[in-house]
């Protein structure tokens, strides 16, 4: 979904975290891109923010997890990542347990992110603004 806020568009987006065994945290480069961000995307029509975030999950890196195993985490604004004047509103949302994944759809790259090493910097702003942070309060 996309709006107008002001001078900038606004795309409505979910997200999930998503961990590995080691507790690192998943993120994907889409095709075309440099940033790397969560899994997920825009809600087609009818779909609910977790129905979103399930569907996107599963066709990006492979993961079943049923809407309802989402555990919602947060609802920002950010600025988009790969997208000039452009701001996002994303949920999102937590996958319970610990998953492999690998790259399908547009994703072109998938980085498991180590939280206690430094940060690398092509990271998205949602991640570095919002997620990161409210990770790390927990």
């Amino acid at each position: 979904m996309t709006a107008t806020q002001g001078s900038k568009e606004l795309i409505v987006v979910s997200a999930v975290c998503v961990f590995d065994a080691a507790g690192r945290l998943l993120t994907v480069r889409k095709r075309g891109t440099d940033k790397f961000m969560h899994p997920g995307g825009k809600p087609e029509a009818g779909e609910t923010a977790a129905q979103a975030a399930s569907r996107e999950l599963a066709e990006e890196v492979g993961i079943v997890v049923a809407p309802e195993d989402l555990a919602p985490m947060g609802v920002w604004l950010a600025v988009a990542a790969n997208e000039s004047a452009t701001d996002i509103e994303a949920t999102v949302f937590t996958a319970p347990g610990v998953w492999e994944a690998h790259p399908s759809a547009e994703i072109a790259e998938i980085r498991w992110l180590d939280l206690a090493a430094e940060l690398p910097d092509d990271l998205a702003p949602l991640l570095t603004d919002h997620v990161l942070p409210a990770l790390a309060a927990e």
